[in-house]
């Protein structure tokens, strides 16, 4: 489980202490600190939004898995890329895998802008 504080003044935040471990187990610890302890709130009700028209839909879709996410499990990236039809790359990384494997991230941003669809 993602380590979700209580929800204060209708805000959400992940525990501090358990942050490296669970959103940038693979990012140097200085890095992972800095980005515990400027992380910013987001709203309860951010869970509750509905979509009226996916954009994912009617265009093409990338997707990144990151195999060692602890947020939001492999199995359910896979399910939710499925679902959009995406073109799925798969990194060993971290929720954070935008900070540890920029290389990557930039490659399938790169075949996203380059697509013709």
């Amino acid at each position: 489980m993602p380590p979700i504080l209580p929800p204060k003044d209708g805000y959400l935040f992940l525990d501090r202490t358990k942050f490296a471990a669970s959103f940038a187990a693979d990012v140097y610890l200085e890095s992972s600190s800095f980005m515990a302890d400027s992380q910013v709130p987001w709203g309860v009700d951010a869970l509750a939004g509905t979509v009226s028209e996916p954009a994912w839909k009617p265009k093409p879709s990338y997707y990144l898995v990151a195999t060692e996410d602890k947020m939001i499990p492999p199995p359910a990236q896979r399910a939710m890329a499925g679902r959009a039809k995406a073109q799925m790359m798969e990194v060993p990384g971290s929720h954070a895998v935008y900070v540890s494997k920029p290389a990557e991230v930039a490659e399938i941003i790169e075949k996203a802008a380059g697509s013709s669809h």
